[in-house]
């Protein structure tokens, strides 16, 4: 295997516990404990000046003591003696630490220990996991650092846990012993070493097959985004349980770990981008992570279920609605046969109720239903759903059902509980590392079975090369921009105009004669337009008037407007009836600008059906986007109205994200609402950036 970065804290030659303990339940005794549990082949070094050995092994004064420099040292301390226990370990030369304390001192001097820490650590160059997490376990290697009691876990394994949470770590993989771990890690408040860098390492251990991230925030978002198209690369799928989705829990992320915590529409933006699957607590999380280990990939097709209860089977039909999770509807070849198989008041549909009568014959029944719904060519994974056996065990014909039905049909199948309960069933464990998983829980099964769809889906997205930007038009807007100004109506559909996006093209005016001139030019009906500065919305201050037929018409109009609102005005041809929707930019503090698409005009600031992508992206990236918009059947035409053009937007929405990626470093704010989608194009019609001024930005952070 290739050497890594992170070789020296997650695959050590030598490692040193200083604050090894002979105390029971201290974190000095499981440092060392768990070193021995997990197998761990290099050579280890105690420190502690008050014992002569600890566990067997030789003890040392000091670091300094020590008869070699190893590679990794994990400090066993209080808060009160790390500082000057760190100096040692920099002055020695050991190039990794873990670092479990919180590094919080009652009474402490300024800067706080946290700071003073951070800094030595910087300054040494030093990789650190932690502080204020529970070490990491690189099972597949032998090497467990984490301080506390832990159930086996034996090599190599195939799932990798990296979290922020140390009882996310523990919580999940010290009780579920249906995940294979090769690799999980508490990062902690990532003093020097971040997620994407453990992440990064997961990639390329060879038995990785799916890794789990319970995410606080992106402290390197650029590393992060790295890590998860890597991982998109290599087609090992990524599911994130991400905090601080709202904003008092992101509130709580930056109290937690003193870490921007990030808008949560952004990672929803860099998740789709990437394929990257979404947990919404830890149940969850854990049945995805097993589901993607044991039974990914899946091919095409939809989900098929067979149950012994008609209300389990009617609750499942609701719950996948709720989730999204496509059941199959079954060919009328398969119908046929299950109507020969089944009982007659059973129906023959998906899901399946094959129990009715009982008997000796009933698992034979059931086990041929399931394989023939499975057989099925709209059949991609199946499911028994049974409720488990007294005191959480499962019956053995469950498992046969599984093991036959994909044995004809060479698809993968799983078994679900309603919920577990109570008790335990090795045969649960053993058959989940065998291929067939057993799990609890039907909503997790089925956002589990959702996801992998969707995984699926995100694996078959053709890849487009997307053209490069004007260099001449980035060129001129980007020294128009950097100093923070605020564009007009005019200038912004110029801009977009010159990116080569279709806009009403308007025409400046100021006076009697050039309204007429411009009435001329542009053609009537025209739509005339206040151009006042800093007035955004133009139509509360009756600053808009469409549909002007004729010369005349239009100076009353100009008269009456420019007695309240200035002389300057824009005058546009009218343009073509369609479906107003919107384009705009917002910047994220970690990201930069994130594009918004969705339904314009009025309807943007009233339903707020929009949503996100990072650019540059492609426009059949765009309409994945827009075909998940609520209001999607709008542009389809609805009661006699006429179907618009959404691929027009689409390569609209693509000019527009290639735009803004080459003025990504310029652009602070941009709106441009509303793009009116027609049958035959998509024009925009309004639009307003307002610049980024580094300099300001700088200023206001120091």
């Amino acid at each position: 295997m290739k050497k890594h970065r992170l070789d020296p804290l997650l695959r050590p030659t030598s490692v040193a516990v200083v604050g090894a303990s002979r105390r029971a339940d201290t974190i000095g005794y499981w440092a060392l404990a768990n070193l021995q549990k997990g197998g761990y082949k290099g050579r280890v070094y105690p420190v502690n000046p008050r014992y002569e050995s600890v566990e067997g092994q030789v003890c040392h004064a000091s670091v300094a003591a020590l008869p070699e420099v190893p590679e990794l040292v994990v400090f066993a301390v209080s808060d009160q003696r790390l500082e000057a226990v760190l100096d040692e370990a920099i002055a020695a030369g050991i190039p990794a630490a873990v670092i479990q304390s919180t590094l919080v001192l009652d009474d402490d001097s300024q800067p706080p220990l946290k700071q003073r820490v951070q800094e030595k650590i910087r300054r040494a160059g030093m990789l650190v996991c932690g502080a204020n997490g529970m070490g990491y376990y690189n099972v597949r290697d032998h090497v467990w650092t984490c301080g506390f009691d832990s159930a086996d876990h034996p090599a190599p394994g195939n799932v990798t846990l990296i979290t922020h949470s140390g009882s996310g770590m523990s919580g999940i993989i010290d009780c579920e012993e249906r995940l294979q771990i090769n690799l999980a890690v508490s990062a902690g408040n990532e003093l020097s070493t971040t997620m994407d860098e453990y992440l990064d390492f997961a990639l390329d251990l060879p038995e990785t097959r799916v890794i789990g991230l319970f995410l606080e925030t992106a402290r390197n978002p650029a590393g992060f985004e790295a890590a998860l198209k890597k991982a998109a690369q290599r087609r090992i799928p990524v599911v994130v349980l991400k905090v601080g989705r709202t904003a008092e829990a992101a509130r709580l992320t930056v109290s937690h770990s003193g870490a921007l915590a990030g808008d949560d529409t952004t990672y929803e933006a860099l998740f789709d981008r990437y394929g990257v699957q979404r947990a919404h607590d830890q149940d969850e999380l854990a049945t995805m992570l097993i589901m993607f280990a044991e039974l990914h990939p899946v091919g095409a097709g939809g989900l098929v279920s067979l149950h012994d209860s008609g209300g389990e089977r009617q609750l499942l039909v609701d719950l996948a609605h709720d989730t999204g999770a496509p059941l199959t509807q079954l060919s009328n070849e398969t119908v046929a046969k299950l109507r020969k198989l089944l009982d007659p008041e059973l129906p023959a549909v998906n899901p399946l109720d094959a129990w009715s009568r009982g008997g000796p014959e009933a698992p034979k029944v059931m086990t041929r239903a399931l394989t023939l719904m499975m057989q099925d060519a709209g059949a991609a994974l199946g499911v028994v759903i049974h409720d488990r056996a007294p005191y959480g065990k499962i019956y053995a014909s469950y498992l046969t059902y599984m093991q036959r039905a994909r044995a004809d049909s060479g698809k993968p199948v799983l078994l679900v509980a309603a919920r577990q309960g109570t008790g335990h069933d090795e045969a649960v464990v053993t058959s989940t590392h065998a291929g067939y998983p057993v799990l609890d829980g039907i909503s997790q099964f089925l956002k589990g079975a959702q996801s992998l769809f969707a995984y699926r889906d995100f694996l078959l997205h053709e890849q487009v090369d997307l053209p490069a930007a004007d260099k001449a038009a980035e060129k001129r807007w980007q020294g128009r921009l950097r100093r923070g100004s605020t564009l007009s109506e005019f200038e912004s559909l110029n801009l977009l105009a010159d990116f080569g996006m279709q806009t009403s093209s308007p025409v400046e005016a100021h006076d009697d004669a050039s309204v007429i001139a411009a009435g001329v030019a542009c053609g009537y009906p025209l739509v005339l337009k206040t151009a006042k500065p800093g007035l955004i919305h133009k139509s509360d201050q009756a600053g808009v008037v469409v549909g002007i037929a004729d010369e005349q018409t239009l100076l009353q109009m100009y008269s009456l407007m420019r007695k309240r609102l200035g002389d300057d005005v824009l005058i546009s041809a009218v343009a073509d009836v369609g479906v107003e929707m919107i384009l705009g930019v917002k910047r994220d503090p970690q990201f930069g600008p994130v594009v918004i698409m969705g339904f314009g005009g009025v309807l943007a600031e009233t339903l707020a059906d929009v949503q996100f992508a990072l650019p540059p992206f492609s426009a059949l990236h765009a309409r994945r986007c827009i075909d998940r918009l609520k209001l999607r059947p709008l542009l389809d035409g609805l009661r006699g109205a006429p179907a618009v053009s959404i691929d027009r937007f689409c390569d609209f929405a693509e000019r527009f994200s290639i735009m803004v990626d080459a003025l990504r470093d310029v652009i602070a704010e941009l709106d441009v609402n509303p793009v009116i989608v027609s049958a035959n194009g998509a024009t925009a019609v309004d639009a307003v950036l307002v610049g980024r001024d580094r300099r300001t930005e700088a200023s206001a952070e120091t």
